[in-house]
């Protein structure tokens, strides 16, 4: 079989000898096949690249993406801690506020309750592991027991309207500014080192500073230090019907007189150290229907 050829003659267009380039089909066939191998390979490369110029755009946006909400949720969390503990803080007052009106309806007192283990070393749960699902759990808990604390408010609210004349005679403040050095309950007496019952609680505060009626009353009794060495200038306080009488001891002076009316915050007297006392401070009692009672659990304001 006689085989068949190209040729390719150049011409110059200066003057020079022409040249002839001979080709047989054969290559030519493989030259086309190589230039449309390397074609494909070409517009391959091309494809590839355009997509995964696309997936690298789309990735840094998915990663750009994820930062932002990975500090979404560190801020959220950070939102639900400070909701968590205002939460905890609005149970401690309804509580407090239940055990001082003696409220014992179930919707009032009964904790808002969450199925579910708890952890067993009881730490928060890491932000690394599907955060945003334990943040929104965390969420609903806290709207539960969210909704748990407006029912016992309206519950309470409606209670305390009902209750205005009885709730002014009711101890709900501290006498006078300072911090509680003694609590209430039994401690080690400090003049005689034995084991004795408390049966208030000491308010240290600056000598001279005020000391205020806790609830609306009349002035029942007023002992001076000469008369009762261990109390010294004491103030006793009845409290209209409710069954509360309030003492205030170790005064400086008084502001009052026998037999006076006076309301919630009114001053009585001012911070002294007389009778039995190391330095200024009041001591400070809550009787109801003559039993002493812990003073603390009637003190509301923070």
């Amino acid at each position: 079989m006689t085989k068949r050829f190209f040729s390719l003659i150049i011409v110059p267009h200066h003057r020079g000898k022409s040249k002839t380039i001979t080709i047989s089909q054969k290559k030519i066939k493989i030259l086309l096949g190589i230039f449309a191998f390397l074609f494909l390979c070409l517009s391959a490369l091309l494809v590839d690249y355009s997509l995964m110029s696309g997936t690298r755009q789309k990735y840094k946006k998915l990663k750009a993406e994820n930062e932002v909400q990975k500090e979404t949720v560190v801020q959220l969390k950070a939102s639900m801690d400070k909701l968590k503990a205002a939460v905890t803080n609005y149970e401690t007052y309804v509580s407090k506020i239940n055990l001082m009106f003696g409220i014992k309806s179930p919707e009032v007192l009964r904790e808002v309750g969450v199925g579910g283990g708890e952890r067993a070393n009881n730490q928060e749960p890491d932000l690394s592991s599907d955060s945003q699902q334990v943040t929104l759990v965390q969420a609903e808990n806290i709207s539960l027991k969210a909704e748990g604390i407006e029912k016992s408010l309206s519950t309470l609210v409606r209670f305390l309207e009902d209750k205005k004349t009885e709730l002014a005679t009711k101890p709900s403040i501290s006498p006078t500014t300072g911090w509680t050095t003694s609590p209430f309950g039994e401690r080690t007496d400090p003049f005689t080192g034995k084991r004795t019952f408390h049966y208030g609680i000491d308010v240290a505060s600056g000598y001279g500073n005020p000391v205020v009626a806790t609830a609306d009353g009349t002035v029942l009794e007023l002992k001076r230090k000469e008369e009762d060495k261990i109390g010294g200038n004491t103030i006793i306080l009845v409290h209209g019907m409710s069954g509360y009488t309030t003492f205030y001891c170790h005064l400086s002076r008084f502001n009052v007189k026998l037999g006076q009316k006076v309301k919630r915050g009114d001053v009585v007297g001012f911070v002294g150290n007389t009778g039995k006392a190391l330095g200024p401070h009041v001591h400070y009692e809550v009787h109801f229907n003559g039993k002493p009672l812990n003073p603390w659990i009637f003190i509301l304001e923070e």
